[in-house]
């Protein structure tokens, strides 16, 4: 084709050292081959500028001129006559016709490319006599557009071993002798009977494929030995559409990548963080716009191409949306599930799907618009008073489940100081983190106030109380010491890693002070779920309700007190 492949040239060097005379069948002009040879016969199909690639109009070309110059060999030694050789060069006019024919039915080949092309892993092409060059030269073509490792075989020669796999199978029939026709028939038959899906490409009006077959796809009858044409073509053009089917699974992911990137981005622009982000309404609509287009076409993710990629991208949907309890997430995918790691799990998957599934048309734009296109990343950035001590006592971000970090986020623009700090160990939890009749609390330390009281774990290691209902419930919670009416804030600390990452070892309990100013929107934040419950507990008084009315209780009240008590207290208050 080009004349610039070293094994071909490699290969006229060898022959010429033995005394052959040598002939090169060429596209390119003035190539490397066309100085080696002792001949040049130029095909001139479109143009010539094409290296080491698997050209269809090339293949096409060469058997043209391949007819033409033995058709000239059979003439120079008068082993056929004029007449033969006439309607030989009749045959080759007609070719041009038979190929427009085969063009014409571009739709009918490209509906059974889209159906079949994307359910099977395996494929095959296969022939008999002049057929098996097609379905060689169709391997290539496949193998070079769908970016798969494909088999080309003789019809015969396609034995059970192979059909164990329930490949998907072109078979070239077109032109083939009627001896030969009736055994690629039964052949066929015992294809389909081994549940493989089989595409026939047979001369107009040939109906023994028939139920037997998914698809049959009719081609002009040519004689056998120019036969290969038309089987040729319409398997390039079955591979090409197959291509464009595959890639719109790839084409999906992409703009739903692209799509979730701008999101990510004016989120981040609006000064929201990552934990703030995925508990956005719109965040989550995205989502789940995705999975239910996604669901649409995930049978387009053939299993053998894209290993656990749908099932992924199911799970992730389901844990970006709160679908699924973060807690289980490390049990899916081995990290703890974090905003970040979710949201990083959900690019990465997306990008391998891409990759998996991309079959381009035009490479390069391919690698310049789909492979290295950057993805958004967002620094969970988590700092502020408590975040910092949390720190500082040896522990990380990652041993807060997710729920707690957004409660700590929000509580912690309301606390003014932290006077004293209590840490204790929690031990004989079940595998669920549930605690049980043998479940123990340990003082590990204390500092600040809290030095010079006597805690009940000293004296007692059962975990019980207010305590074991933190524990159990696993929660952050800010409410009034029994005893002694301080404010306190007690955090679940959970191991973040390791074959139970959720299950709580350690409970800090804070003596915190309130900041005296603290605006209406940053209780109404800190109180989270509270704060509508207590908005309820006021209507039900038929009080309409104002959040200036806040201001009425204590900050220390109303981060202390039930959100029973809190009502109780306003709806008296407001009535007189």
């Amino acid at each position: 084709q080009s004349g610039t492949t070293t094994d071909t040239n490699r290969a006229v060097d060898m022959a010429k050292a033995r005394g052959a005379a040598t002939l090169a069948i060429v596209n390119r002009r003035d190539s490397d081959i066309t100085f080696k040879t002792d001949g040049v016969l130029y095909t001139s199909s479109g143009r010539d500028i094409e290296m080491s690639v698997a050209s269809t109009k090339a293949f096409y070309s060469q058997i043209v001129a391949g007819t033409i110059l033995a058709l000239f060999a059979a003439r120079i030694t008068g082993v056929r006559d004029d007449a033969f050789i006439a309607r030989e060069v009749g045959l080759l006019l007609e070719l041009p016709a038979a190929m427009r024919e085969v063009l014409a039915s571009r739709e009918e080949i490209a509906a059974s490319a889209r159906r079949l092309a994307p359910t099977r892993t395996y494929w095959a092409a296969v022939g008999s006599g002049p057929a098996k060059a097609a379905s060689d030269e169709i391997r290539i073509k496949l193998s070079e557009l769908c970016y798969k490792t494909i088999s080309s075989d003789y019809v015969e020669d396609k034995k059970h071993i192979d059909l164990s796999s329930e490949p998907l199978i072109i078979v070239c029939a077109a032109g083939l002798p009627e001896a030969v026709l009736g055994d690629v028939v039964k052949d066929t038959a015992i294809f389909k009977a081994h549940k493989s899906a089989v595409v026939v490409i047979a001369d107009r009006g040939e109906t023994r494929f028939d139920g037997i077959t998914e698809d049959v796809l009719y081609v002009p009858s040519l004689p056998p030995h120019l036969s290969p044409i038309v089987n040729t073509l319409a398997g390039h053009l079955w591979g090409y559409f197959a291509a464009l089917s595959i890639n719109e699974g790839s084409r999906f992911l992409f703009d739903f990548r692209e799509d979730l990137e701008k999101a990510v981005d004016s989120f981040t622009s609006r000064g929201l963080d990552i934990y703030e982000v995925l508990l956005e309404k719109s965040f989550r609509e995205r989502i789940l716009t995705f999975y239910q287009g996604f669901r649409g076409v995930a049978h387009r993710f053939p299993a053998g191409v894209c290993a656990g990629i749908p099932e992924d991208l199911t799970l992730l949907c389901k844990y970006l949306t709160g679908r699924l309890p973060d807690e289980d997430f490390y049990l899916d995918f081995g990290v703890k599930g974090t905003p970040g790691n979710k949201l990083a799990r959900m690019f990465d998957t997306l990008g391998k799907g891409i990759a998996q599934m991309a079959r381009p048309v035009d490479a390069i734009k391919h690698q310049a618009k789909t492979v290295t296109v950057g993805t958004s990343r967002i620094a969970e950035t988590l700092e502020g008073l408590l975040f910092d001590l949390i720190r500082e006592q040896g522990f990380s971000v990652d041993q807060l489940t997710t729920g707690n970090v957004l409660v700590l986020k929000n509580v912690q623009e309301i606390v003014d100081q932290v006077a004293g700090l209590t840490l204790y160990r929690i031990g004989g939890l079940s595998l669920l983190g549930e605690p049980g009749e043998g479940s123990t609390i340990s003082l590990v330390k204390k500092e600040g106030t809290a030095a010079a009281l006597v805690s009940r774990a000293e004296r007692d290691n059962r975990l019980l109380g207010t305590k074991r209902i933190i524990v159990a419930r696993g929660n952050v919670y800010l409410g009034k010491g029994r005893k002694d009416d301080r404010s306190l804030l007690a955090i679940p600390l959970i191991a973040g890693s390791g074959p139970t990452p959720n299950t709580i070892l350690h409970l800090m309990l804070l003596e915190i002070t309130f900041k005296k100013d603290v605006p209406l929107k940053a209780r109404a934040r800190a109180l989270g779920g509270k704060y509508e419950h207590i908005k309820n507990l006021v209507a039900e008084s038929s009080l309409p309700w104002d959040d200036r009315h806040l201001d009425l209780v204590p900050i220390a009240e109303l981060f202390g007190r039930s959100a029973e008590k809190i009502a109780e207290t306003l709806v008296e208050k407001l009535k007189h």
